[in-house]
């Protein structure tokens, strides 16, 4: 009998190393842009083979998103040390429902945790406080709320972090960055009842048309992602499309979102070129013009 695979396990085999193989390098962009919005820390490879690859295509600055204590501080301290690094510190929506409650059935898919009640997250958000008071920290984000993976018995914990993220914000003087997963009309609600900091960046930007107009009358950014270059996205490039350009952003949110046409493999800064030309044409612009836009749009968000 033959040892040769049947075509299907063949298949399947190809299938399962192409989805961890990265995309190949795309041509460079000739006006350089940032990705506002990424995870360095989840990557493969070092933070200066990351920051080459992306340089290399035209995308020269990045803005590093901490999503916890711990990797809020590692944000910082890169930031730091890269002058095309720019940090990002927050406690994740889903992050704070853990801190208070627990994750011991590993919901959050990050391991079992005991839970440390109010004051434990009392002692988080004063980390991040003390982070966002550094001048190479230009966000507090991401924070938000997040009813995909936390139910209800979370979201007291998640609306109370979020309320303590926006006043960091405007203490500091810093952009906020916002999580906003299946929970539009509440992010918006708690929004207005706080009061918004002057620069205020909807990552991963998710809703419609009618949510993009109501968050252009506010001067929120909203942050593309490539999701947009999805098939199933139509509702993305219609907000996309109504968006006021100075108020558009892209981002990786890497190594998640990997656009099309390689979703579903690593993704990382050197595959915003993809993005950026998905977005020039909904917009019906050339590819330097929504660059140059993209770039001075995102040094005005994050303030540097």
């Amino acid at each position: 009998m033959s040892s040769r695979p049947a075509p299907s396990e063949a298949a399947a085999s190809n299938a399962a190393v192409s989805k961890d193989v990265p995309p190949p390098l795309p041509d460079p962009l000739r006006v350089a842009v940032a990705d506002s919005h990424t995870h360095l820390d989840m990557q493969s490879g070092t933070v200066e083979e990351a920051l080459a690859k992306a340089a290399s295509v035209g995308v020269g600055t990045v803005v590093q998103v901490g999503c916890d204590v711990k990797g809020s501080r590692w944000a910082a301290e890169t930031a730091a040390a890269y002058e095309n690094v720019h940090a990002a510190v927050a406690l994740h929506p889903n992050e704070a429902p853990r801190i208070v409650h627990g994750d011991p059935d590993g919901w959050s898919r990050q391991g079992a945790r005991a839970g440390g009640g109010e004051a434990a997250l009392d002692d988080a958000l004063a980390e991040i406080e003390a982070l966002a008071a550094l001048d190479h920290v230009k966000a507090v984000g991401e924070t938000g709320l997040d009813y995909f993976r936390t139910g209800p018995e979370g979201m007291a914990a998640q609306e109370r972090s979020f309320r303590a993220h926006i006043e960091i914000a405007k203490r500091r003087g810093k952009a906020l960055v916002i999580h906003d997963r299946e929970a539009h009309a509440d992010v918006l609600r708690v929004l207005r009842e706080e009061g918004a900091p002057e620069r205020t960046v909807f990552h991963c930007y998710s809703g419609d048309a009618e949510m993009a107009r109501a968050c252009a009358a506010a001067g929120y950014y909203m942050s593309f992602a490539g999701t947009v270059t999805f098939k199933n996205a139509a509702q993305l490039r219609e907000a996309l499309a109504v968006a006021p350009l100075e108020l558009v952003l892209v981002e990786t949110d890497a190594p998640y979102l990997t656009p099309a046409p390689y979703r579903g493999r690593p993704n990382a800064p050197y595959l915003i070129p993809l993005t950026v030309r998905a977005m020039a044409a909904v917009r019906g612009l050339d590819e330097d013009a929504m660059a140059t836009a993209l770039a001075v749009n995102t040094a005005r968000a994050f303030a540097y």
